[in-house]
């Protein structure tokens, strides 16, 4: 397996840098511009911005600070929020973003995965799925930027991953709800249920507290990537310690 990716995501909310606990509550966590040199200077392997806003106001992402983020950083960055178009997706990526992220406008419409796939690549279409465990199953969740506006999108999260892929998706963010920002650990359970499920690389998100959440997930569940936000945002975890922690377990991780 390639090397494995540290990926701090970024959620974004009237140009801020936000930070919630299972969705909820958010909070400042720093200006856009800031946090990506601070991320890129630590030696993060991506980065990921949701505007988190986006998709349940019926709006799509200010292209404004995707290019000042592509004018400073040298490494792949995704963008998520509200594009619900081949022509929207188009704007990103031409704005300097190496992928577009889809959720509720892929749940609203999922042919829309399959556009995307067929003109600009599967490398640059990545799934980001909100999932609820439930009882020993997997349910999609949709709008979950606005609390008052988050709806059950009426999928299984493994029926939808699967299709998903199968439309041309070729990476899957499993961001499970219920661990956000609790810092209890990955979901490792719900998070292997995606990667057997589908044969494209899947990142884990929810729930890193500790450097051994992130062992556990490479070492016990096989992503490619484990995202975080709260250990990272608040310095909790250093991204080169981490590294170098990673690498004496026996992972392999970008220098």
């Amino acid at each position: 397996m390639p090397a494995r990716r540290i990926i701090p995501c970024l959620d974004v909310k009237d140009g801020r840098v936000v930070k919630g606990v299972q969705f909820r509550d958010h909070r400042d966590a720093g200006d856009i511009v800031e946090q990506a040199n601070r991320y890129r200077d630590e030696g993060a392997d991506e980065l990921v911005f949701y505007d988190i806003g986006a998709s349940a106001e019926g709006r799509s992402i200010d292209l404004g600070w995707v290019r000042e983020i592509a004018r400073i950083i040298d490494i792949p960055f995704a963008v998520a929020g509200g594009l619900r178009t081949r022509d929207q997706a188009a704007a990103c990526l031409d704005a300097g973003a190496d992928k577009i992220s889809l959720n509720s406008p892929a749940l609203e419409r999922p042919q829309l995965i399959d556009e995307l796939a067929r003109d600009f690549g599967s490398q640059c279409v990545v799934l980001g799925v909100d999932s609820f465990a439930v009882q020993g199953d997997y349910f999609v969740k949709q709008y979950t930027g606005d609390p008052d506006r988050t709806l059950d999108a009426g999928r299984r999260t493994l029926d939808w991953v699967r299709e998903a892929c199968d439309r041309g998706a070729g990476e899957v963010v499993v961001n499970c709800m219920r661990r956000d920002g609790v810092r209890g650990g990955y979901d490792l359970a719900h998070t292997q249920a995606v990667v057997t499920a589908v044969d494209v690389p899947v990142i884990a998100s929810g729930g890193a507290g500790i450097p051994e959440h992130f062992r556990d997930a490479f070492l016990d569940v096989g992503v490619s990537g484990a995202l975080a936000a709260t250990v990272f945002h608040d310095r909790i975890i250093a991204i080169p310690e981490l590294k170098e922690f990673l690498t004496a377990c026996g992972i392999e991780t970008r220098r």
